[in-house]
């Protein structure tokens, strides 16, 4: 804005002392200072306030002037209301460097000129950014120019101070401003995405205002135009795949001008995030055809071929891949009438990418094919891997959800469910057919767990937790109920802790001493509760029938 505009503003109650031929310079800020020195608050072009109580004596105006005018500002204001009229000497240094000089007076607060000036540099500066970021979406939406989410985010930050960030729906980084600095603590990334994908379930609009700790953060949904154009289809297909856009500010006394300009870079970040999808088509379709292969029984020289042509789109640069892992996956909803596969192709193109990375470049290493509710992910393992036999490199199933499993809950909620299980890794092309089925059985052992995201990998597909999932509801309940329900009662009527002691003891092999540290008992006070819970079951814990038994019953309770 000009320093005319704010003369012409009658509220303000500005009377010009000098400076006529200065009204034209801009004001890109306003500050109120009583310092001698303000220089290293100043960058330029402010409006400066002043009561004046820097003033001891007529020689410290010319100095006091010779600073602002040296800092570029675009006026000063001294307010009348201490010392009644603006004093001579403080006119003439205004004279001398060329600084023009308002009074302001005494009926008027600096915080009203303030808030003037900062909301008609804000709207001014939300026209040139929305002018910007509209030619920015022509450039995209016609070509591969404009720079991607970081470039429109350094906008926001050069032109309206804004810290923001594009996250994934698990709170990957994707993008973030210049001014943002580093990227968010992986917590705070968290909790901002579960909190959008919550917000998304209820079906409230955006933006979202979310607290963490003392920091205020408005949180903007970024849905891709072919998506968003299909408003009539259910939210639970598009919830937990949408990116969003989180700015470190509190939208909700923001002008209607701002909040547009804020949805407007949403849709210029969906044309990249559309760009990203439509160069996963090649992926998806080596994955379809390799899995096709895979499952009607087809030579595995036929499929060494097409894993051969597969590598080099996967791996750019790295050469053939002599390991491969397979992950499967299943969204499930309740009523069943939401195809889950599209979802959970999605969801496996984002999991997979490690969450320490950023950007959505780091995907594209990853194909996914899906059939009817199922998702099938083909992961090609670099030639490092191949000095191990699969063991200890590749994808842990443990370590798979332990990023992403709040967000993903959240995105849930109560009617949703989703499952993983995960192949050992596979050498050759002959492997990939068992590592499918490994990986399918590892998904139902998992579905067999509690909670809402789960996983198992094939080091479980080894042990006990092998035949849980098959044995049936009746069966486990009445299995559990004889041998668990005695113990649940007395600690309910007594609160004695039998079954954390249980649990522990046979988590510690029946070590008397490691368990009693364990629980920071006597061991004396240990053996009283082992009695205990031997004579409310009438089983023998030092019997090893009587533990397996005792450690299934935990397992499947």
């Amino acid at each position: 804005m000009r320093l005319r505009a704010l003369l012409d503003t009658d509220a303000l109650g500005l009377r010009l002392l000098g400076g006529e031929d200065e009204l034209d310079r801009t004001v890109r800020g306003v500050m109120t200072t009583d310092l001698k020195d303000p220089s290293r608050y100043l960058s330029g072009g402010e409006l400066v306030l002043t009561g004046l109580a820097w003033r001891h004596g007529a020689a410290d105006s010319e100095p006091f002037v010779r600073i602002l005018a040296a800092a570029g500002v675009a006026a000063l204001a001294a307010g009348e209301a201490e010392l009644g009229d603006v004093p001579e000497d403080l006119v003439l240094a205004c004279v001398r460097h060329r600084l023009p000089l308002f009074a302001v007076h005494e009926s008027v607060a600096f915080a009203t000129i303030t808030e003037h000036v900062v909301r008609q540099v804000s709207g001014e500066r939300a026209g040139d950014l929305a002018a910007v970021v509209d030619r920015h979406r022509r450039m995209m939406t016609s070509g591969p120019a404009g720079g991607g989410p970081d470039v429109v985010l350094d906008l926001l930050g050069t032109d309206l101070d804004l810290r923001a960030w594009v996250l994934s729906p698990t709170g990957r980084p994707i993008a973030g401003s210049k001014l943002a600095g580093a990227a968010l603590p992986a917590d705070v990334s968290a909790k901002l995405a579960a909190e959008l994908l919550a917000a998304a379930r209820t079906g409230r609009r955006g933006p979202h205002r979310v607290l963490v700790g003392t920091t205020t953060y408005s949180l903007f949904p970024i849905r891709s135009s072919g998506r968003s154009a299909a408003a009539s289809r259910d939210v639970r297909e598009t919830v937990l795949s949408d990116w969003l856009l989180a700015v470190e500010a509190d939208a909700g006394d923001w002008p209607a001008e701002r909040l547009d300009l804020l949805q407007g870079v949403t849709q210029l970040i969906a044309v990249e995030r559309d760009r990203r999808d439509a160069a996963r088509t090649v992926r998806r379709r080596l994955a379809q055809e390799v899995l096709e292969l895979v499952q009607t029984g087809s030579a595995p020289a036929e499929i060494a071929a097409r894993l051969r042509v597969a590598a080099p789109v996967l791996l750019p640069g790295l050469g053939a891949a002599p390991h491969w892992q397979v992950v499967v996956a299943r969204v499930e909803w309740d009523g069943g009438q939401i195809e889950g596969g599209p979802v959970a192709q999605s969801l496996l193109e984002e999991i997979l990418v490690d969450p320490l990375t950023s950007g959505p470049e780091h995907s594209d290493r990853i194909a996914v094919a899906h059939t009817g509710a199922e998702a099938i992910a083909l992961v090609p393992l670099p030639a490092v891997s191949a000095e191990h036999d699969g063991s200890e490199s590749g994808i842990l199933a443990d370590a798979l959800l332990e990023a992403v499993r709040d967000p993903l809950t959240a995105g849930l909620n109560d009617d949703g469910r989703l499952t993983l299980g995960v192949s050992a890794a596979v050498h050759s092309a002959e492997g990939l057919r068992g590592a499918l089925e490994e990986a399918r059985h590892a998904r139902r052992v998992a579905a067999a767990r509690p909670g809402r995201v789960c996983a198992a990998g094939h080091q479980e597909l080894a042990s006990h937790v092998l035949l849980l999932p098959f044995v049936p509801d009746d069966v486990r309940r009445a299995f559990t109920a004889r041998l668990l329900d005695p113990l649940r009662d007395y600690d309910r009527r007594h609160r004695a802790e039998l079954i954390p002691t249980l649990e522990a003891f046979l988590d510690c092999d029946g070590s008397w001493t490691r368990c009693a540290t364990r629980l920071h008992l006597h061991v004396n006070t240990l053996r009283y509760r082992v009695g205990r819970i031997e004579q409310l079951t009438g089983r023998d814990l030092s019997r090893l029938e009587d533990k397996l038994d005792f450690f299934l019953a935990l397992r499947m309770s």
